[in-house]
């Protein structure tokens, strides 16, 4: 059998071919606006498995390799050690490395979500981006008021029907006037397209069967069960609670030596989207749910309020997982777990924020 290892660019990619034996069989630049050549030359290689890592361009290739008959394997570039400390470091070197790590079953992969999962997951982080641009726009306004010492009249959203009113009657003179009237504009017509990305987000969530089951858990609505639901995929890929926890980036890194043991911060390994979505989500949920907001209180008299919501977010976690995997309202699965009580579910894991 061959193997390959693809190290991609953003132009090209250099791939390495090697055989059962480690040797180098073929090493090929295939340069991107040359697919022809590209489709040709893998499909040459038609049921080889290969590698590539987990860069922001890999979807693309990924589909290309699937339509030629390779079988793509994911790398997580964050555990391909090898590479990332290797003296000598090339695009052959590192494209060979991958080969030899797939050959050698040592290469730390990334599970793939199928091509529609992907799609529906690409849909909320573009919705997100655009919250983040809109969010951007309207702390410009309000650095261009308080530049020119305005004070702000007493409502909830200066950006609501009144605050705008307020905003739309301002007079400031030049160029402060036209600063502010495009910058209006352009939260205008972002926001439209955020109510435009929202419809099909919307339908597709109510389309899922899954979803009456997971907006039952409190603190998870429209926006945040849409980016549960697609950042996970089948839940059942996850062995267990504590898995999908560590993979949602909410579980402490732990360090031990001899009979020391350290825990750390959560960290940023994991997840992030799905880190995101259940921290915002336990904002709402420990005041809504009696044993989440013990458990925030809990833990925030002894740490702080930061560790304090990070637990109730795991804790959710376990939750969400739970309420997906048995395919049963929040209540239920609060109530009754298997062989322990639900008032204690996840405790010890939460406890060790």
């Amino acid at each position: 059998m061959l193997y390959l290892g693809i190290d991609q660019h953003k132009r090209f990619s250099q791939v390495a071919v090697i055989d059962d034996g480690g040797r180098t069989v073929r090493q090929e630049k295939l340069y991107h606006d040359d697919r022809v050549r590209m489709r040709r030359f893998f499909s040459e290689l038609a049921g080889s498995p290969a590698a590539l890592e987990a860069t922001r361009n890999w979807d693309w290739l990924w589909e290309m390799l699937e339509e030629e008959g390779v079988r793509p394997v994911l790398s997580n570039p964050s555990q391909t050690r090898l590479i990332a400390d290797a003296k000598v470091k090339t695009d052959k070197v590192d494209a060979r490395t991958l080969a030899q790590l797939l050959r050698t079953g040592f290469l730390p992969t990334v599970q793939v979500l199928p091509r529609g999962a992907r799609d529906a997951r690409e849909l909320h982080r573009f919705r997100m981006r655009l919250v983040r641009m809109r969010t951007r726009i309207k702390n410009q306004v309000h650095a261009i008021l308080d530049r020119q010492g305005i004070r702000t009249p007493d409502v909830s959203d200066l950006f609501g029907k009144a605050g705008r009113a307020f905003l739309d009657e301002l007079t400031l003179g030049a160029p402060y006037d036209l600063e502010l009237s495009a910058l209006l504009s352009l939260l205008d017509a972002i926001t439209a397209q955020i109510a435009r990305v929202m419809r099909p987000l919307k339908k597709t969530l109510r389309e899922d069967p899954r979803s009456r089951h997971l907006l039952s858990v409190p603190g998870i609505g429209d926006v945040l069960g849409y980016l549960i639901l697609h950042e996970i995929g089948d839940v059942r890929r996850f062995r267990s609670a504590k898995r999908f926890s560590s993979y949602s980036a909410l579980v402490p890194q732990t360090k031990q030596s001899a009979d020391r043991l350290w825990q750390g911060k959560t960290g940023r390994r994991g997840n992030l989207y799905l880190k995101w979505a259940l921290v915002e989500a336990a904002h709402t949920a420990r005041k809504r749910d009696p044993m989440l907001g013990d458990l925030y209180d809990r833990i925030c008299r002894k740490k702080g309020p930061q560790k304090a919501i990070v637990a109730v977010a795991r804790r959710l976690s376990i939750v969400v997982y739970r309420v997906l995997s048995q395919q049963r309202m929040y209540e239920t699965v609060r109530e009754t777990t298997p062989g322990r009580p639900a008032a204690s579910l996840g405790r010890r894991t939460a406890d060790r924020s």
